[in-house]
């Protein structure tokens, strides 16, 4: 038979001091926790209120840290992060604060450095074909069309 070990207020408490103490998490992602450790909704409250007052849960903190993290590791633009943090329930101020986290020289210069890279790997002969690929590739990582298509101009002519 399966048993599911089964928790205390106080036990689920320390179990996600330590879950958030590893690394930033969202509201979200310790609600989902604390609902797979089968913790009823007014236990799932006191969790959370207990983790946000002892700072151990702070969605600002974590929009800032996950848009630092994912804009220099993945290359993400402004479309991909909003999107990525709506669906992770961040509060617009929250996303609004932590997109100030990049720099603007430094957006504009990743979008650049990425555009000719990407063009060096297609194999395109086709101007209009190589320009669709690249600019395909940079949507989809969140960059905003108006600016990719300023550097596919400026990069391809």
């Amino acid at each position: 038979m399966d048993v599911q070990k089964t928790y205390t207020v106080e036990e689920a408490k320390r179990k996600l001091e330590r879950y958030c103490a590893y690394q930033e998490r969202c509201h979200k992602e310790v609600k989902t926790k604390l609902k797979a450790m089968r913790m009823i909704p007014e236990a799932i409250d006191v969790v959370l209120v207990h983790l946000i007052e002892h700072n151990f849960l702070n969605e600002e903190r974590f929009a800032k840290a996950f848009v630092r993290g994912k804009f220099n590791i993945k290359k993400w633009g402004r479309n991909r992060l909003v999107r990525e943090l709506k669906q992770r329930e961040i509060s617009k101020y929250s996303i609004d604060v932590a997109l100030k986290e990049i720099d603007l020289e430094d957006y504009y210069q990743t979008l650049d450095d990425l555009t000719v890279k990407r063009i060096h790997q297609v194999k395109e002969k086709d101007m209009y074909k190589k320009k669709k690929k690249v600019a395909d590739y940079l949507l989809y990582r969140g960059w905003e069309s108006h600016l990719i298509y300023e550097k596919l101009n400026e990069h391809l002519k």
